[in-house]
């Protein structure tokens, strides 16, 4: 537990309502007119290169970053500062690479910028439907936790008491996409990063500070508190009863670089961008955003194990989803102040607002995603007015069933569901955005073979995975039907989404490919070089 006295859970639960209350009316002042659908989806793209940078930081550390990878740091150590670090490169990927291009081929959605060169319903509902995918399990992690982090929090127990607060946070973050828009979300990522990161470091030079600002010091200290010696500190703790220890390591940590940054609700960021010029300036804040982030990460998770051990932060949560909390509060020792108390409340009112505005963003990417790649191409001219009462109506549809499945997966493990989301990202979406952009003879069918087979391949695959079953933190740890020999299917799923590409292609014939070859050097200038951007 936490070990704060009822004020300080007063105090945190005062710092929720008012936190909830305050983002809420923000977006109702920033809220788009009935009929902008400029404003709704990208926000005019009025943000200034560091506020969409913070956007971009803050919808791309999620709640299961703040708690799973600083849970992994503190219980595996070296292998959890990897797989930060990897989080951390994804995102100089996605700069470096997808960043531009992307933002000139599209206008609003994903779908935007896969149908520039192959116009048709086709092309936009797979790309949908992989949304969905990809984004409905991280949304289950975000809102299923949510009742278990509140109740460690606030020191309640119960099974109707964290239903209903995933009940209703739900109901709040379908109101933020909803009646924020683009605009909106943006400025409760904003307060949720500037929130997280400054609390963080605050946080993280005390941990520093007790260890005599000597980070060896730190390192092995926590490691003597491990139980496992100098192994923590080297690579393999994380992935050591699986068969391939070193090949399940390179597996996850080529499933995050490839498909952390290509999840919907982070490229979506893109088309906020005013041009090419501002895209690369607010991905640099982004990354150094990023960059910061992972640096506390590292040192409050090292500080929690070296500070109260690795097997109490264990039997809090064996996934060790707590760390960052615990870590936080060690730091402060035996007898907490009131200063300390209303720093504490500061951290987790900060991984409170992680997950409204994780959850809202990404409940916004699905919204925008079925109103104007489904719904609004199937008329020839539907109104603006209308498009946005879709987007709207389609934030509930998306909200509603999002919260029941979370109420009923809130007792197993999440990780499963993260990891899904991450490998079809990294399978289905990045091969479909790298020839989407770059190659020319990339046909229709082949787009189609890459986001529905390299997508089939991940849901074929992940069941057999000791994620889900066959070990004791699986989400099924009575059954046993694993038979893959990886914790993540990125190995096969991710060369096998780049093949069906290819395949479907080829498959095409000459004759498509040569059409498309055309149609692509039409727009290549456009996409590569930044040229202006026009209506879809």
């Amino acid at each position: 537990m936490t070990d704060f006295d009822g004020s300080g859970q007063t105090l945190s639960l005062m710092a929720f309502t008012a936190v909830a209350t305050v983002t809420l009316l923000l977006c109702v002042m920033t809220g788009p007119d009935r009929d902008d659908l400029d404003e709704f989806y990208t926000g005019y793209g009025s943000l200034s290169p560091l506020r969409n940078g913070l956007a971009i930081a803050g919808d791309y550390i999620s709640a299961a970053s703040v708690l799973g990878t600083g849970g992994v740091i503190a219980l595996c150590g070296y292998d959890g500062v990897v797989l930060a670090l990897s989080t951390a490169l994804s995102l100089m990927l996605l700069m470096f690479l997808l960043a531009e291009p992307l933002r000139n081929a599209g206008r609003f959605t994903m779908g935007d910028a896969l149908a520039r060169r192959m116009p048709g319903r086709g092309a936009r509902i797979a790309a949908c439907a992989v949304t969905l995918a990809a984004l409905l399990p991280m949304m289950l992690v975000q809102l299923a936790g949510t009742g278990q982090l509140l109740a460690f929090i606030l020191g309640f127990s119960g099974d109707s008491l964290q239903t209903g607060c995933i009940i209703g946070l739900g109901a709040l973050m379908i109101s933020y996409a909803a009646i924020g828009g683009m605009k909106g979300t943006a400025l409760i990522q904003i307060m949720k990063i500037v929130t997280l990161l400054g609390s963080g470091t605050v946080v993280a030079l005390l941990v520093l500070n007790r260890f005599d600002w000597d980070p060896s010091a730190l390192f092995a200290a926590a490691a003597a508190k491990s139980g496992v010696g100098s192994a923590f500190l080297h690579s393999g703790l994380e992935f050591a009863h699986g068969p391939s220890p070193r090949l399940d390591m390179i597996t996850t940590q080529l499933t995050v670089v490839l498909g952390g940054a290509c999840l919907p609700h982070i490229t979506m960021r893109m088309y906020t961008a005013s041009s090419a010029r501002q895209v690369r300036r607010s991905m640099s804040w982004a990354v150094s955003c990023v960059a910061l982030f992972v640096l506390i990460m590292i040192i409050v998770g090292f500080g929690a194990t070296a500070l109260i051990g690795r097997v109490a932060i264990a039997q809090a949560d064996p996934q060790g989803n707590t760390a960052y909390l615990l870590g936080s509060r060690a730091v402060f020792g035996a007898d907490v102040s009131g200063a300390e108390t209303l720093l504490f409340t500061t951290v987790t009112t900060a991984i409170f607002l992680t997950v409204l505005a994780s959850v809202a963003g990404m409940i916004l990417a699905c919204a925008n995603s079925l109103a104007h790649d489904v719904f609004a191409t199937r008329v020839q001219e539907m109104s603006p007015r209308r498009e946005m009462l879709l987007a709207r109506l389609s934030a509930l549809a998306v909200g509603i069933p999002t919260i029941l499945l979370a109420t009923q997966v809130q007792h197993r493990s999440l990780q499963p569901l993260v990891t899904l989301s991450f490998c079809i990202g990294a399978s289905a979406i990045a091969p479909a955005l790298v020839y989407s952009l770059f190659w020319r003879r990339y046909t229709h069918t082949g787009l189609l073979c890459t986001l529905l087979g390299g997508t089939l391949a991940v849901l074929v695959l992940m069941p057999g995975t000791s994620l889900v079953s066959g070990s004791p933190v699986a989400a099924f740890p009575e059954a046993d039907f694993n038979w893959f020999p990886f914790t993540t299917t990125g190995l096969v799923s991710v060369p096998l989404g780049f093949a069906f590409g290819w395949a479907g292609t080829v498959l095409s014939g000459r004759r498509k490919a040569e059409e498309q070859r055309s149609q692509y050097e039409a727009v290549e200038a456009w996409i590569l070089a930044g040229a202006e951007r026009r209506g879809s």
